[in-house]
């Protein structure tokens, strides 16, 4: 679950980063795909450390 809020965590950052430097359409999607997937692989690592810790 921590993996999937991520993403769209991820995407809604790299969306507003993008349009606060007054990006077209095509750079606030390329932002937010490249923050998705920085923001998923940690995701990922904290979701595999919880279940270990658990």
């Amino acid at each position: 679950m921590i993996f999937f809020a991520a993403i769209v965590a991820g995407a809604a950052i790299g969306w507003v980063r993008a349009a606060r430097r007054g990006g077209n359409r095509f750079d606030k999607l390329q932002y937010a795909i490249a923050h998705a997937i920085f923001f998923a692989i940690l995701g990922l690592f904290t979701t595999i450390l919880y279940y270990r810790m658990s």
